[in-house]
């Protein structure tokens, strides 16, 4: 049976699969693009009903297209984010086949390239870029047993408040999503627990720019300057409700119950850190270098953006602030459902080759793997902090495709 061939294969149509697309069309690189799904799957059914980029619309987005129905400073929602790679995918003639699961990748033996086996066929490939994205395989930690009467899911699981069991709702996790989470819950009349540890929390805007545009003039994007923050420390900020400031002090006295992080349950009573204090004055701490930085920045170099005093102002611990819960009880509390907002895991169960490390996660430098032939796009810090942003992820791509041109070169030299 005739096995179809091609240069390079793209496993994933979202933003990441997108842009290596076009820049592998732009290189003149034969390729095709794989997905399980439809077009930018992750916005349509991965996320929540509500959800919004955590960019404003004239930064989340690719160099070529423009968004031509909202306010440059709109947070788009997240279906106009699945339209708009949509309707980027279509400009540029991308040919993504959906529907189509790439289900194992392995090395050719005796000649170059790789066989990739998915559900519509064989495929044989000489370089197989796995643009996935971060977003992979949902994980919580197992700390409460599923036979403990809480209903529990994922933050990729959650959709809107009505899909809840009725009752309070205990929130884990202080990044954007759980923090977006528990905003709307409570909001929308849900007595909620907000269990967070360590986070990263900078201004949502600060003198008339918002943060995007702060980390590109500071050089944060690239993160030369600064000091590596820890990895899997939760990102504070999002663009829900208009964008504002992630600020934990503000859910508090809304009404939302902020604790530290959850450690163990024990007969339907939780155990949490004490933690609180000093996670929250770190966040604090994060926030106001930012200001610092911007002010610095607009001394040194002239900029006429008007001062915002009050941005200084870090307001009074509330009372769970200030006097921490160190343990919950779930029935005591009326809890009946908890959402787990602690991240993702990666999953490349399906890439049989050697571009690993032991535990798994992928052995690259720039996205270019162990494994000569293998890539990887729109993973967390695969170049800088930016990589597995919309922006930041078009110019991994270009770079990828690069090298992509300069190994085909390699192998088509011959002799003269």
């Amino acid at each position: 049976m005739t096995i179809e061939t091609i240069d390079t294969l793209v496993v994933g149509a979202g933003q990441s699969g997108i842009a290596m697309s076009e820049h592998l069309r732009d290189c003149g690189v034969p390729h095709i693009v794989l997905e399980r799904n439809r077009v930018a799957e992750q916005w349509r059914s991965g996320r929540w009903d509500s959800l919004v980029a955590n960019g404003p619309a004239w930064h989340d987005r690719f160099p070529n297209l423009e968004f031509d129905d909202i306010h440059p400073d709109t947070f788009p929602p997240k279906e106009r984010m699945a339209r708009y790679f949509e309707d980027y995918a279509k400009m540029i003639e991308a040919p993504i086949r959906t529907g189509v699961e790439v289900k194992r990748v392995e090395r050719l033996k005796g000649r170059p390239g790789f066989l990739v086996t998915t559900s519509a066929g064989q495929i044989e490939a000489q370089r197989v870029v796995a643009a996935t994205g971060p977003f992979q395989v949902p994980q919580y930690p197992q700390i409460v047993p599923e036979d403990a009467g809480i209903d529990q899911l994922h933050s990729s699981a959650y959709k809107n408040p009505r899909q809840l069991t009725d009752g309070a709702v205990l929130v884990v996790g202080g990044g954007a999503s759980g923090s977006q989470i528990a905003e709307e819950l409570q909001r929308a009349g849900r007595q909620v627990y907000l269990s967070i540890g360590e986070h990263y929390r900078p201004p949502r805007a600060y003198r008339q720019r918002d943060y995007v545009w702060w980390l590109g003039v500071l050089g944060k994007w690239d993160e030369i300057k600064i000091i590596a923050k820890k990895k899997h420390v939760a990102f504070a900020v999002s663009g829900y409700d208009g964008g504002k400031t992630m600020d934990f002090r503000r859910l508090a006295a809304m009404g939302v119950t902020v604790v530290g992080m959850t450690e163990t349950y024990d007969d339907g009573v939780l155990t949490i850190a004490d933690d609180l204090a000093a996670n929250i004055a770190e966040g604090d701490r994060a926030y106001l270098e930012v200001l610092a930085e911007a002010d610095a920045y607009i001394d040194r170099t002239g900029i006429n953006l008007p001062p915002e005093p009050e941005a200084w102002v870090i307001p009074t611990d509330p009372d769970c602030i200030a006097k921490p819960i160190r343990s919950l009880d779930l029935a005591a509390a009326g809890i009946k459902t908890i959402i787990w907002a602690t991240g993702f895991k990666f999953d490349f169960s399906w890439l049989d080759v050697n571009a690993f490390h032991p535990d798994g996660t992928p052995f690259h430098k720039r996205g270019i793997s162990a494994e000569q032939g293998i890539y990887f796009l729109g993973l967390p810090e695969l170049t800088n902090r930016a990589s597995s942003f919309i922006y930041g992820c078009w110019y991994d791509a270009k770079y990828i495709a690069t090298h992509i041109v300069v190994q085909r070169n390699y192998v088509a030299y011959e002799k003269v």
